[in-house]
């Protein structure tokens, strides 16, 4: 049992069953905020120094480092009992879904800096930050975020190639019973 299920399991009655029926949420989300936490380093790094004129390259560039740990992350934590595709074709259609996202991240933010000129010397230094923020990590990371989640589900793991836990179950860490059934009615 992973640490998320021990906590679902501890939450009290009805939002237990809340909790339960959104697993893959609730770890897709905690997906999202260890990528936030790559992106946004690597974003503010790269744009407080060397891609200072650039934000929008150092948006794409931090976008696809973050990219990269997120299929980690969520291929063998968030969706691990999903999928059953080859790891290439799967990989391939999580690159593509994520391209996307990525683009739905900076398109806030090319309009803060392009379309409204949040940009030194027209605004301060903070005033363009917090723009940047506010364009590229909020809005743009819920654009995604919402994209993502419901593209990762309906075509890159979908529910039919659900292995290792039965479909419609809210369990996604098989016991060690339910393992040994699964082989027993495989033999």
């Amino acid at each position: 049992m992973s640490l998320v299920d021990d906590v679902v399991n501890r939450v009290p009655q009805p939002f237990r069953d809340i909790a339960l029926r959104n697993t893959e949420l609730i770890k897709f989300a905690i997906v999202g905020g260890t990528t936030f936490v790559i992106d946004s380093g690597i974003f503010y790094t790269l744009k407080l120094s060397v891609l200072n004129e650039k934000p929008v390259t150092a948006k794409i560039i931090s976008g696809v480092i973050a990219v990269i740990a997120s299929y980690i992350l969520n291929r063998e934590w968030s969706f691990k009992n999903r999928g059953g595709r080859e790891r290439h074709h799967e990989a391939l259609l999580f690159f593509l879904v994520s391209g996307v996202g990525v683009v739905l991240a900076f398109i806030p933010l090319w309009i803060s800096s392009y379309v409204f000129d949040f940009r030194q010397p027209d605004v301060s230094l903070t005033t363009e930050n917090i723009a940047d923020f506010i364009s590229a990590y909020v809005i743009g990371n819920i654009l995604q975020m919402i994209f993502r989640f419901w593209s990762m589900r309906r075509f890159v793991f979908p529910e039919e190639n659900i292995h290792g836990a039965q479909a419609g179950s809210t369990d996604f860490d098989p016991t060690p019973e339910e393992i040994a059934e699964e082989e027993l009615g495989h033999s």
